[in-house]
């Protein structure tokens, strides 16, 4: 059953299988929400079974401890911790000016992507398929023509919603050269399943020649 699961953790499209800065910041997020749940369930199953117990029941007039401290006060503070780290991660998935980072532009259509970014020779359109370099930050400036879609690219990074005439900045980096999955993660009509595209990290060699070869 171990295996079961583990091996369910990994894939095209998985989350914790990361390659990413801020891939790797939502699955650490995951991780630590789901420890946060196991507490607090574990807590209420205490306290339920301790209910149950007619040995351990407390004695009349602590009543103030059980509901104000135990009942709201600890979980308060699980859930207080909780999101000050969860608002701490996600400061640091705001796309600040970094050294070295490139600008994309990510279209959603119905239901393929096309993407836009400087070349060496010109500006360089792609359909399905983003090439990144290895090792720098990437600010896709992510879009829509029709309906509202989502760029996702499990492994690389969160979620960006594409809203016709509105522009939304996602920051991903990919950590080592690869083809990882993206997946539209709004439905945008009967052919949504379909709408996937590919992120190819270069390395500098390959990214050199992806940019002096204008995308071919």
């Amino acid at each position: 059953m171990p295996v079961m699961f583990v091996g369910a953790c990994a894939g095209p499209l998985s989350t914790l299988d990361t390659a990413g800065p801020a891939a790797g910041n939502v699955a650490t997020l995951w991780w630590v929400m789901l420890a946060g749940a196991a507490v607090l369930t574990l807590l209420v199953l205490a306290l339920l079974l301790l209910a149950f117990l007619p040995r351990l029941r407390p004695a009349k007039g602590s009543a103030r401890l059980w509901i104000c401290w135990l009942g709201v006060a600890m979980p308060s503070a699980v859930l207080a911790l909780l999101l000050g780290y969860a608002l701490m991660l996600g400061e640091g998935s705001i796309a600040h000016p970094a050294p070295g980072r490139m600008v994309v532009a990510a279209t959603g259509h119905q239901w393929y992507w096309t993407f836009r970014q400087p070349g060496s020779n010109g500006a360089i359109e792609t359909r399905g398929v983003l090439h990144i370099p290895v090792g720098r930050p990437v600010d896709v400036q992510v879009g829509s023509v029709d309906v509202i879609h989502s760029f996702w690219v499990p492994r690389l990074g969160g979620k960006m919603d594409a809203i016709p005439g509105q522009i939304n900045i996602l920051r991903i980096k990919a950590d080592k050269p690869g083809v990882f999955e993206g997946q539209c993660a709004e439905f945008c009509g009967l052919n949504h399943a379909a709408n996937r595209f590919r992120v190819v990290a270069h390395d500098a060699d390959g990214w050199a020649r992806f940019q002096s070869g204008g995308g071919r």
